[in-house]
């Protein structure tokens, strides 16, 4: 049997952008958001927080915990935020210069449950999870960096750190991690240093990033305030996410829902440029919706305008954007609302122009993990890349000299050109896989066999022996002190 090599990443590079909403509409939301945040404020549960803002002009409710910011501490805090920078990979070649226009994929995350690859048991995922599910991620060229896409559930309160030291030991690529509290991050601070080499090191190649979630509507909680201004402090890349809930914790109106998402991500911004100035942020915005008739949450309703502002708002803003989110509310691989839901979520998201975008293998909107399902969202990912390509307009491409040889009524099959380009013309997918007798296979079929095969095959490099050993001795550190 042939082992397996890892794809080269393969991020999607559009030959085109496209403009969705004016510097007018933009302007619109901009100040919507300054607004809120003068009038209404934001509510920052931490106390470590609010001394900082206090500190440095904004006004705060010491009973309510509510801190309103000027205008000008907003822009002047946002404008010390960078646009570009580097989020390192244990494997340089993966390195993500974040603003070199191109979007790197990473899956869903962080689901509870898995659909066993070997069984067919949906059941809790566990640790062992993260590493299987994390070497397929390694291995796939679709993924530009990782998530955790299934949660260690069997590893209780300190699962978000085995996630992480789970990913360092199991993937060469980027890590953004989703590390709550102050004291854990200081340990996924520690752990990273490991793999970086120094703290020094860490700062300029962050091998780790860090997703944060605001709470909707207009409020930060202590654990993940606290937990990035660890990371900022530290040099780490922190992703702030926030996911309004259209009519329940955001308006139901589209721009009223993104003008108070904007406004928790910037105030979390502010905070961490007043803690570290020029602390890498980005934003990430994943809005959703309750279905009026049935009070069910969905993420892909058939209208699902505004997405395009998950990456034109941060833009505007000066900072990069973690643009909309793929995925399915669906809840069985191989279904048509997969595909399709799949399919328009990373078209849409190859053209808004995000730098990064969490895409594919969960079901049931985040929750649930699929080895073929996460095939199938592969082979969606690669038609995409191909649509959005260039294609190529030289002199040989153009094939004007096998044109004329050919002629009228000619036929190209035995051409010398023909023979040249016919293999590359034509790249099957997923869907095209042939049988013995020649038709085509079930491709749900032909997805679980490629992920049973990288699941029980592919390996990637490992972490060196001595960086290995220094995580497990962080890690049952971090247990013995997290779980006392």
């Amino acid at each position: 049997m042939a082992q397996l090599v890892r794809q080269p990443v393969r991020p999607l590079r559009p030959a085109f952008r496209h403009s969705f909403h004016t510097p007018e509409q933009l302007d619109r939301l901009k100040q919507a958001t300054l607004d809120i945040l003068e009038d209404v404020g934001v509510r920052f549960r931490s106390a470590k927080a609010l001394a900082v803002l206090a500190e440095n002009g904004a006004r705060v409710d010491p009973k309510t915990r509510v801190a309103r910011f000027a205008p000008e501490l907003v822009l002047d805090a946002m404008a010390k935020a960078p646009r570009r920078f580097t989020l390192g990979a244990r494997e340089p070649s993966c390195d993500i210069a974040v603003g070199d226009g191109a979007t790197y994929c990473t899956s869903d995350g962080c689901g509870p449950r898995i659909i066993d690859p070997l069984t067919g048991v949906d059941r809790p995922s566990r640790k062992a999870d993260v590493e299987a599910v994390t070497r397929m991620l390694d291995y796939l060229g679709s993924m530009g960096f990782w998530w955790p896409t299934v949660s260690a559930g069997d590893c209780g309160t300190t699962s978000q750190l085995h996630e992480v030291e789970a990913g360092l030991r199991n993937t060469v690529k980027h890590l953004q991690g989703m590390v709550q509290g102050a004291r854990q991050a200081r340990f996924a601070v520690e752990m990273a240093t490991i793999v970086a080499g120094s703290a020094e090191e860490l700062r300029r190649r962050p091998v780790l990033s860090a997703l944060i979630g605001t709470v909707s509507p207009l409020v930060q909680d202590t654990d993940g305030i606290e937990a990035a201004m660890v990371f900022a402090e530290a040099g780490v890349p922190v992703c702030f996410v926030t996911m309004p809930t259209l009519g329940t914790t955001a308006p139901a109106t589209r721009a009223g829902a993104f003008a108070l998402a904007a406004a928790e991500l910037v105030s979390a911004t502010v905070l961490l440029q007043l803690v570290a100035p020029g602390a890498p942020v980005i934003h990430s915005y994943i809005p959703s919706y309750i279905d009026p008739r049935t009070g069910a949450f969905l993420s892909f309703p058939r209208d699902h305008r505004g997405a395009p502002l998950t990456a034109e708002l941060p833009h505007y803003w000066g900072v990069p954007a973690e643009g909309t989110a793929c995925g399915t509310d669906a809840t069985e691989p191989g279904t048509w609302q997969g595909g399709v839901e799949e399919a328009v979520s990373l078209a849409e998201g190859a053209q808004i122009g995000a730098d990064l975008m969490p895409s594919i293998g969960l079901l049931g909107t985040y929750t649930t993990f699929s080895a073929e399902h996460l095939m199938l969202g592969d082979d969606i990912y690669h038609r995409v890349r191909a649509m959005i390509d260039d294609i190529d307009f030289s002199d040989d491409a153009l094939a004007m000299e096998a044109i004329a040889d050919v002629g009228p009524g000619g036929h190209f099959l035995g051409h010398r050109h023909t023979r040249t380009h016919l293999r590359d013309a034509v790249v099957r997918g997923i869907t095209h896989e042939l049988a013995v007798d020649g038709s085509y296979r079930d491709a749900l079929e032909v997805a679980r066999e490629r992920a049973l095969e990288i699941w029980r095959d592919y390996r990637p490099e490992p972490l060196p022996d001595d960086k290995a050993r220094e995580l497990a001795r962080i890690m049952v550190a971090a247990d013995g002190e997290l779980l006392a």
